[in-house]
């Protein structure tokens, strides 16, 4: 342990760079619990930690060490704490409507279908002020007036509880939706009326107007950019995806252009650097100012100046908070002679954004865009040691364009693998797929829209006051069209998407821990991270998927078969469960509807009116449609799966190994069942995420009505 302690001493400028990790990892303790632990715990432990690093610092500096690793992790596990109490949201618990509401708008969302809107402090008919949500979002239908950010409005709609997790280990929509401090999720039933604009209430909010404004530059490049370059053109200057077709984001996310759609360290130091460019080769061209002015500094305020606008309007996303940090950092080495782009850098600004918003720590947008800097910068770090010498004075103008261009592209690509390969066990977390062509589009999307696509952005944007955008946005559309291009045919491509099973969570947090190691020291210690991220690779080819897995109102059941495809009871209900059902276990076709009497799967699954009976690694389960097939089936089967009532259980009535009825459903959401021949293994949503401030407590609704 000391020959550890004595060889860490020597990259004692790199223990730094721990503070996030450590300050993440009590994050990630807060949200790891299964229940929600007392405001006070975390004092004891700062306390006793503190003491301990007060009393051993000059004595026992290993302990002391030890000790305020433990602060700085408790630190935040307090600030997620914290952060989940200042949001205190009610939480709708039960569908209502179509009801009355009224409420002040906050946001308004472009879809290509309609709209979609965000109601602060709304007044929701017959619900006490204590059960109203701080915010609801609706998506609106119809033909609806022109709504504004700060408008007040009233109408008709049905608003239900953010939905919980499709599966265990999904996507858990209600903890997001909680720290959005949105607490209900509906749709409008008819016209909304506008009680009272912005303009005639005086709204002086900044947040509202600067809403407005991102609405009003989306409106008008759609306007002026019709179909899909317009809604592409509106997500690369104000952020506002949701106007992009469908199809366009699953082609560019299939393909590996997907990066291109989120506002983040590509564009903002675009913006940044060509105004830096502008500002600096226009005062260039005034030899007075060169001579007796940093006009450098000059350029990097106008940059940063420039990025923090472009920022602002893009809504200020996570990837667009780092990137923006990043930037800071980097133009403000400039400004104070010092050196900006490093590993610290990237330190200080993880631990800014995740100190302000801890949950951001389980978001996809956050671990991509911290997994792809870090390992760039810690690529281009070892590369400075080795890069080639400047182009030479003497060689002639086209030779030296020629070897700028293909150190570029070699840019591109070492910058496209790096951050690919960074990247890639995140996006088979959340997404559960990867794109295998990814190199190739990112060799021609890139540069094009480094190149061409972001210039004619910023000479939109300037001329848009003026009202002539279109003289930027019609060419910046050709460029537009380029990258839709590369993207539909690159994922045309046989084999362009690989399509990967869930990953458990301590697996992806073994392959976090192991990239940190690895790029954070420098000595040959640092290669023990490869191991580390081998070992949590390891789950993706041997974890066994659910055999059965049934939704939370049992409205919807579905069956693995040998070959990884889904067979499901019905086939219009609950397309959404479906869905993810399908992308978590990595199926590759469309589910199938299993018959409603005969047999299927080879004899294993026969049905009749009542029900069916499904056989598996010799475990029989009864998949019950009405009450009569209880009477047998639940002595003669190891699985009783059923969307009634089973009375009678704790009596013994119904002595099968396992039973899930509307009461477990309605406990503890959607439920999923491992058939295993040396038993049987069932997991459920709420008794794997614990009960904590944003999981919404059982509807009383279902448990009366049942789900048939």
């Amino acid at each position: 342990m000391g020959n550890i302690f004595h060889s860490w001493e020597k990259e004692r400028d790199r223990l730094a760079l721990w503070i996030p990790v450590l300050f993440g990892t009590g994050i990630g303790g807060y949200f790891a619990l299964p229940w929600e632990p007392p405001i006070w715990s975390v004092v004891p432990v700062l306390i006793l930690a503190c003491g301990v690093y007060w009393l051993f610092r000059k004595i026992a500096p290993k302990s002391s060490l030890l000790a305020l690793c433990i602060v700085v992790a408790a630190m935040g596990f307090g600030a997620a704490q914290w952060r989940a109490m200042s949001v205190s949201t009610p939480m709708l618990q039960h569908r209502i409507g179509p009801t009355v509401i009224s409420g002040l708008v906050s946001k308004v969302e472009t879809f290509t279908d309609g709209q979609r809107i965000t109601l602060n402090l709304p007044h929701i008919n017959a619900l006490p002020r204590h059960e109203t949500p701080n915010n609801v979002r609706l998506r609106l239908r119809g033909r609806q007036p022109h709504i504004s950010p700060g408008d007040w409005v009233l109408g008709r709609a049905i608003i239900s509880p953010p939905s919980p997790p499709a599966m265990p280990g999904a996507f858990d929509f209600q903890r997001h939706a909680y720290f959005q401090s949105v607490g209900g999720i509906g749709f409008s039933t008819g016209r909304l009326e506008i009680t009272a604009q912005a303009t005639q209430t005086g709204d002086v909010s900044l947040a509202h107007a600067i809403a407005r404004l991102r609405l009003h530059i989306t409106e008008r490049i759609i306007a002026a950019l019709p179909g899909e370059r317009g809604g592409l053109a509106a997500a690369l200057i104000t952020g506002e995806r949701r106007a992009i077709a469908p199809e366009v984001v699953d082609a560019m996310r299939d393909s590996g252009l997907a990066h291109l759609l989120a506002i983040s360290g590509l564009h903002i130091g675009l913006v940044a650097g060509l105004l830096f460019a502008a500002i600096r080769a226009g005062t260039a061209l005034i030899p007075a100012l060169t001579l007796r002015f940093p006009t450098k500094k000059w350029a990097a305020i106008g940059g940063l100046v420039g990025a923090f606008g472009y920022a602002v309007m893009a809504g200020a996303t996570l990837p667009t908070q780092r990137a923006f940090l990043m930037l800071s950092i980097a133009l403000l080495g400039v400004i104070l002679d010092r050196r900006g782009l490093s590993m610290r850098a990237v330190a200080w600004a993880a631990l800014v954004v995740l100190a302000m918003q801890p949950e951001s720590l389980l978001s996809a947008s956050f671990q991509m865009s911290f997994a792809a800097v870090t390992a760039l910068v810690a690529v281009y770090e070892g590369y400075a040691m080795h890069r080639p010498h400047e182009l030479g004075l003497d060689q002639t103008p086209l030779r030296r364009a020629i070897n700028r261009t293909m150190l570029y592209m070699s840019g591109v690509l070492l910058t496209t693998f790096v951050a690919g390969a960074a990247t890639a066990p995140f996006a088979i977390f959340h997404f559960n797929r990867f794109a295998d062509f990814s190199l190739v589009a990112n060799l021609l999307g890139v540069p094009m829209t480094a190149l061409w696509v972001m210039p004619w952005a910023i000479v939109s944007m300037l001329l848009m006051p003026f009202g002539g955008e279109q003289l930027g946005l019609i060419p910046m559309g050709w460029g537009i069209a380029g990258v839709v291009t590369v993207a539909q045919t690159v994922s045309s491509w046989p084999g362009a998407v690989a399509l990967m099973p869930a990953m458990p969570e301590w697996s992806l947090a073994l392959v976090s821990l192991g990239g940190i190691w690895l790029v954070i020291w420098r000595g040959r210690r640092r290669y023990a991270g490869i191991g580390a991220v081998i070992a949590g690779l390891i789950p993706l080819a041997v974890t066994s998927h659910p055999d059965i897995l049934i939704d939370a109102r049992g409205r919807i059941t579905a069956i693995r078969s040998a070959d990884n495809q889904l067979l499901v009871s019905h086939g219009r209900r609950n397309t959404f469960e479906r869905d993810i059902w399908t992308r978590r276990l990595a199926s590759g076709a469309e589910p199938r509807v299993w018959p409603s009497s005969g047999s299927a799967m080879a004899g294993r699954l026969r049905c009749d009116t009542a029900g069916c009976l499904y056989v598996h690694n010799g475990k029989k389960t009864a998949l019950v449609r009405h009450e009569r097939a209880l009477v047998e089936d639940c002595w003669d089967v190891d699985v009783v799966i059923s969307p009634l009532p089973v009375r009678g259980r704790r009596q013994g009535r119904c002595p099968a190994q396992v039973v899930v009825d509307r009461f477990d459903l309605w406990r503890n959401g959607a439920h999923a069942v491992w058939l295993n021949k040396d038993g049987v293994r069932v997991e459920s949503v709420n008794e794997q995420r614990g009960w904590r401030r944003w999981t919404i407590q059982p509807d009383p609704a279902l448990k009366r009505s049942g789900a048939h």
